[in-house]
């Protein structure tokens, strides 16, 4: 199953920088008994490979190679691929330009690499084999996508609605291959005027698609400004998680390696 991490938007919110906004230094990390900056979307990693993700996808822009080189090829033992978004055109435009790496047996899971969510796990509820939402309480949903339900069903998503009908907002979102696949032919349908993906799921529902909501997140921040940076070290500091504990996710990797070898 792929990570995929939309990175190439500017960061205009955090300006000025000397790098990538997804290197923001949040807390820090223990590697080889060595305390260590943590950069933010070391956190989305972690939980994209808690959640199944054996491969990451990163979608940079062109002058954002600072990620490739803090990176390099693995995390913690999980490959990484690079994909080039030419222009900041958006999120749909961002998570399609993994059509190049994505088969049509791969699942795929998207997550926003300037963001820190609880609980760390939480990608786990996600059902298999259709378009499912992690879903977070906030206090101001005009601010993020709302995701309006009924049951578990999606009926809505509200981008940046002031009048939001729901206070549970989506973090990050599952699909399998075929779904991806439908989703991104409907995009192109649709002449790539989508910029949001609420807007396109919406049409997708509105042609017969399907997708749920699952309420199991409990606290997410929104890193991008400095009000969120601030929350977000406050976050981390009522969880007592200075950063993300690689040791944990190569163990992750390597016990689901050892189930392949054996199936």
């Amino acid at each position: 199953m792929w990570g995929v991490i939309p990175a190439a938007g500017r960061g205009s919110r955090m300006q000025p920088l000397a790098f990538s906004k997804e290197l923001l230094p949040v807390g820090s990390r223990t590697q080889d008994q060595i305390e260590r900056p943590c950069a933010v979307s070391e956190y989305l990693i972690e939980r994209l490979v808690l959640g199944g993700a054996d491969r990451l996808c990163f979608i940079i822009a062109p002058g954002k190679f600072d990620i490739l080189e803090y990176f390099g090829d693995a995390y913690a033992g999980v490959p990484i691929a690079y994909v080039v978004q030419p222009k900041a055109e958006g999120l749909c435009d961002s998570v399609f330009r993994a059509t190049c790496v994505v088969s049509e047996h791969d699942d795929v899971i998207v997550g926003l690499p300037d963001t820190i969510w609880f609980p760390k796990a939480a990608l786990q509820e996600l059902p298999h084999g259709m378009l499912s939402f992690l879903l977070f309480p906030v206090d101001r949903p005009e601010l993020f996508d709302a995701v309006v339900l009924d049951g578990e069903a999606v009926r809505e998503i509200q981008v940046k609605r002031r009048d939001a009908a729901s206070r549970w907002i989506w973090g990050a979102f599952r699909m399998p291959a075929a779904v991806f696949r439908d989703l991104h032919d409907l995009w192109r349908a649709r002449g790539r005027m989508d910029e949001y993906f609420g807007t396109l799921v919406n049409a997708y529902l509105a042609a017969g698609g399907e997708a749920v909501g699952v309420k199991c997140g409990e606290s997410y921040v929104d890193v991008g400004t400095l009000h969120g940076y601030r929350t977000a070290m406050s976050l981390l500091s009522a969880s007592r998680e200075s950063g993300p504990a690689i040791a944990h996710v190569a163990e992750q990797q390597r016990a689901r390696d050892i189930r392949r070898v054996k199936s």
